[in-house]
């Protein structure tokens, strides 16, 4: 299974975070699992850290190398996930969480979030 990792999800697994459920561990450690994290997410990351807020302790590049060192791949930002944004309904508007949404749709994958709002795009959405 593919499995697309939110932003707050990826770090909270490469952290280990008690905020990661057992069941977004379970998910990320099946061993028919393929974890995946967006370019849009690293993106966030890097404009967070440098705007110096706090909840974005790591930098991009940090990040990027944890989530190497985890086995996790990337994905990129193609031309058909811009567009899918355009389609879907204005739950969310962080544009983050919409690309992420948009991609998950489709590629297909499994998006996996802790945000209710994300949620409400639908089947293709694990809240956890």
């Amino acid at each position: 299974m593919n499995l697309l990792l939110d932003t707050h999800v990826a770090l909270w697994a490469i952290a280990d975070s008690p905020r990661l459920s057992g069941k977004a561990r379970e998910l990320i450690q099946s061993p028919g699992a393929t974890v995946w994290i967006s370019a849009a997410s690293v993106w966030e990351i890097a404009i967070k850290h440098a705007l110096g807020r706090g909840d974005m302790p790591l930098s991009g590049h940090d990040a990027v190398g944890y989530f190497r060192a985890s086995g996790y791949r990337f994905l990129g930002i193609e031309p058909e996930h811009a567009v899918a944004v355009e389609e879907l309904p204005a739950h969310h508007q962080d544009p983050f969480d919409r690309i992420l949404v948009a991609q998950a749709l489709v590629e297909p994958m499994r998006l996996l979030t802790h945000d209710p709002v994300v949620a409400l795009y639908g089947d293709i959405i694990v809240r956890i």
